[in-house]
């Protein structure tokens, strides 16, 4: 976990703010916010083309390595009919939100990247089935690295920069993820016996049968944390515009949310190995979750106190209400990283059933808040219907994995957890209000007391972590 962070914060929110950034700064937030509500609209319908086969594949492969020979070519042959399918169904769809057929092309390229996407974190389950974290962790870099040597040549040289354009950015994207998709089946290749390559349905349908029920989580988790970019875009008036200052906003809660992200693909292996095995899986949720919980409220009060001063940093068009959309998607990151992680276990266990009924739950929430609040507050309105909702799904998961585990409620932990909330946010606060020293060394300030009360409240244990190697 500690080398997969490690590498990804290296590199990621170099991505993040050195490339996608000055794209946005470049082609200005409309043709930004349209970029970004194409993505969150051919990401809801990625359904298709991966199918639950991701998480399936996780599970089974950590679990019955020596099926990945038998499991290899089926799934790939699968995965190509479901990419067309998934191709054919975006265009339609577009017709229907009532895209102009001017754009059709874009929507075109970035249903291309879906796919590739999708094949890609096919491919890396494999490697983290196998056990190869630490090569999974390095393919997990692989794409944002390629990105920051061809964006980065393309916004920074000013023969390039000069006549710069979003369309730019899809098709270099879509390059360097057929570079790490090629590069991970390559490593996997390695670890397979002879492969035969045939088409067989009966089998094609034991895949989908056996998928679906990860395919249904999936789409319902992605509806609702997806939904609301492509409602802003489309409800309003000046929609792109909005859509544009919530990408803004939703740019950060990216970059951190990838500490939950990268948790959840190696817990699944490892949650779905221990299971099976009958080891217990408390102290490693407990360790994970006592982490990830440490790391995201020290962050998310940070952002909010100083989310002026960093729109103002970041964004040429920024005002006090592109700080507001900020502070606010980030304090969604304390609920969306313990999602993460319950999430990860419930689907470890087999029990997504109950997980998909939060999800549906999740979505009712989510979609009449935010056709009440969008319409009323714009981008605002979807962040603070963001915040309700993951936090009913958070709390609503925590019920459930407490009843399928038989976790018991600790106080000692629940206060150390609750002394260290109160004790950041009051760190921030004092910090922020000081005022003898520049913004920028208050907040650095703040982030390095949170690690010490986090180690001093005993959500960071070094020993436990140093067990784990």
């Amino acid at each position: 976990m500690l080398f997969l962070i490690g590498i990804n914060v290296l590199i990621k929110p170099f991505y993040l703010f050195g490339i996608d950034l000055v794209v946005q700064n470049t082609v200005g937030e409309e043709t930004y916010g349209l970029y970004f509500a194409i993505i969150n609209f051919t990401f809801l319908l990625q359904i298709i083309s991966d199918f639950g086969i991701q998480s399936y594949n996780n599970k089974n492969i950590a679990q019955h390595r020596n099926l990945l020979g038998k499991y290899f070519p089926n799934i790939l042959m699968l995965k190509a009919i479901l990419a067309a399918l998934y191709l054919l169904v975006i265009f339609p769809a577009a017709w229907l939100l009532r895209y102009e057929w001017s754009i059709f092309p874009m929507i075109f390229a970035i249903g291309i990247n879906q796919i590739l996407i999708s094949l890609l974190f096919y491919m890396r389950s494999n490697v983290s089935g196998l056990g190869f974290y630490r090569t999974d962790s390095l393919l997990s870099a692989m794409e944002k690295l390629l990105m920051i040597l061809v964006c980065g040549t393309l916004l920074y040289v000013p023969a390039f920069k000069e006549s710069f354009r979003i369309e730019w950015f899809i098709y270099a994207q879509m390059g360097a993820l057929l570079t790490a998709t090629l590069t991970a089946y390559f490593i996997v290749r390695k670890h397979l016996p002879k492969i035969k390559w045939r088409f067989n349905p009966h089998y094609l349908r034991i895949i989908l049968r056996e998928s679906y029920p990860y395919a249904l989580v999936l789409f319902l988790m992605t509806f609702y944390t997806k939904i609301d970019g492509v409602m802003i875009e489309r409800m309003l008036p000046d929609g792109r515009s909005e859509a544009g200052i919530y990408a803004s906003g939703y740019r950060l809660l990216d970059a951190v949310n990838m500490t939950g992200l990268l948790f959840a693909s190696l817990l699944l292996p490892m949650f779905s190995r221990m299971l099976k095995l009958g080891e217990s899986i408390k102290p490693l949720f407990k360790l994970s979750f006592l982490l990830i919980w440490s790391i995201s409220i020290a962050v998310a009060t940070n952002v909010w106190f100083f989310r002026n001063e960093i729109s103002s940093l970041l964004y040429v068009e920024a005002t006090p209400y592109w700080g507001m959309v900020l502070g606010s998607l980030m304090l969604t990151y304390v609920a969306v990283s313990g999602i993460y992680i319950s999430s990860t276990l419930i689907t470890a266990e087999g029990q997504l059933k109950q997980m998909n009924g939060i999800f549906v739950a999740g979505i009712f929430i989510n979609v009449t808040l935010n056709f009440f609040l969008i319409g009323r507050d714009g981008a605002l309105g979807a962040a603070v219907a963001t915040i309700i909702t993951q936090s009913f799904v958070l709390l609503s998961q925590m019920m459930l994995i407490r009843t399928l585990f038989n976790f018991k409620f600790n106080k000692k932990v629940a206060f150390s957890v609750l002394g260290y909330t109160l004790l950041v946010i009051m760190v921030s606060w004092k910090f922020y209000t000081f005022s003898g020293i520049i913004w920028e060394w208050r907040f650095i300030g703040s982030g390095g007391i949170a690690v010490i009360l986090a180690i001093g409240c005993g959500l960071i244990q070094p020993r436990q972590l140093k067990s784990l190697k």
